[in-house]
């Protein structure tokens, strides 16, 4: 298991909760009684002046009532832990797009919001789907786990689902034997490489969305390794052919010429995927980003 996020967070939580509760149940009535003990010993009696007295007496109780340092900071921080941990877990988690991938839909540097519980509730840090909610749907926009590294996150659109068989060829999509038409959509900046690329519009089942692709480029396709159900996918030089098993799915890039995605790197398991992302929070270099997107 990773030190990542998520697990940093979970051991600050237990750790802040532990001594936020033990303050509750011990330690604050141990500075309590402290506090008592210590201003019993201003009697007004013995130091001869009331004020001087209530004054002595008031200074060694909040004295005595201090809280630890380690104790203070702890019981501060545990409310906002709690919070942040529940809304990261269980509703929504933040990313960053790395790259151009995805464009034209989500650009580098695009904020986004990935709803946690589109596809069931898992427990945090262990990863165990515990409630069944949904599954991802063609068209979705998803992050996931990379499988060739389970360290790094990806992103990419929902094109294959169980039992689909995805054929790319000739840069053309084929959905089980079916041609998925791309209307052209004019062109579009891709600011990574400073030139204009032609822009179409999809439909991948009730999602429309557009795509980046060069239809006069050359592109290679072999996969990157030995990936589990390699047996599923025939590799031409053409294209790729796969039928994606159960349990697992079929992921592209909507930036059709450069992105590493399925046809390279095989299938995504459901255990990998980590919500639905639905919207753009931030981008600071373009504010009129912000929105959902599909």
């Amino acid at each position: 298991m990773s030190w990542n996020f998520a697990l940093i967070l979970f051991v600050l939580l237990v750790l802040t909760g532990i001594i936020w509760v033990l303050d509750l149940a011990v330690l604050r009535r141990g500075r309590e009684r402290r506090a008592q003990a210590a201003m019993a010993q201003y009697d007004a009696a013995l130091v001869g002046d009331a004020q001087e007295a209530e004054r002595l007496r008031r200074e060694a109780g909040d004295a005595a009532r201090r809280m630890p340092w380690w104790v203070e900071y702890a019981v501060s921080f545990f409310p906002v832990i709690l919070f942040v941990f529940v809304l990261r877990s269980f509703v929504v988690e933040p990313f960053r797009i790395p790259s151009g991938s995805m464009l034209p839909t989500l650009q580098s540097g695009d904020l986004i919001l990935v709803n946690k519980f589109s596809y069931g509730l898992r427990l945090p840090v262990i990863d165990k789907k515990v409630i069944e909610v949904g599954k991802p749907q063609r068209g979705d926009v998803f992050v996931f786990r990379y499988p060739v590294d389970p360290d790094v996150d990806y992103i990419k659109r929902v094109v294959g689902l169980p039992g689909d068989e995805i054929a790319y060829l000739d840069k053309k999509l084929y959905i089980n034997g079916e041609l998925v038409p791309h209307v052209r959509d004019g062109d579009y900046f891709e600011p990574d490489r400073v030139s204009y690329i032609a822009q179409y519009k999809e439909k991948l089942g009730d999602v429309e969305h557009k795509i980046l692709l060069d239809e006069g480029k050359p592109q290679e396709y072999a996969p990157m390794w030995q990936f589990p159900n390699r047996q599923n996918c025939q590799y031409s030089r053409n294209g790729v052919r796969c039928k994606v098993p159960e349990g697992q799915f079929f992921a592209m890039g909507d930036n059709r010429d450069n992105s590493a995605d399925s046809r390279y790197w095989g299938f995504v398991p459901e255990s990998n995927i980590v919500g639905r992302a639905f919207f753009i929070w931030m981008n600071f270099s373009d504010l009129s980003r912000i929105g959902r997107f599909n």
